[in-house]
């Protein structure tokens, strides 16, 4: 059963730089996936419907790390160049504001500061018809 409140942080675990010369689990993407297990273990009573995962590649390899946010009937959210360092805090205080929104889409302005530069993409959810539609470039057999 999903809640209109629930959020996905989905946390590449393969990030890394070209040179990277370290093992899978020293890569900065399984630092920051761990990391940010770690600390949204303490968020249930704020953020009940967070889930968070790591997947094993998400294809940012250029911008690296990659983090998207998803949840159903909303926009998903993607960005890059995050740090495990310094930007895990961000990361789920804009999986909060993700989680309030209704439609997944949080000005720029008020996202985290690390995570104003760094959007990779926003993807519709499908069914989506709003004014961000394009009718012109619409092509189904069915509605999506």
């Amino acid at each position: 059963m999903t809640s209109p409140n629930d959020v996905c942080v989905s946390v590449c675990t393969r990030c890394r730089a070209a040179d990277f010369p370290g093992a899978e689990t020293e890569r900065p993407g399984y630092l920051l996936a761990s990391a940010v297990v770690a600390q949204s273990k303490g968020m249930q009573a704020t953020l009940p419907g967070l889930t968070v995962r790591g997947i094993r590649c998400m294809s940012q390899c250029k911008r690296p790390c990659a983090v998207a946010l998803s949840a159903p009937a909303k926009f998903t959210l993607l960005f890059g160049d995050l740090a495990p360092e310094t930007d895990v805090e961000a990361i789920l205080r804009l999986a909060g504001q993700h989680a309030q929104s209704a439609d997944g889409l949080i000005p720029r302005a008020d996202r985290p500061a690390c995570l104003r530069s760094g959007i990779l993409g926003r993807i519709p959810p499908l069914g989506y018809a709003d004014e961000l539609l394009d009718p012109t470039f619409s092509l189904s057999s069915k509605p999506v």
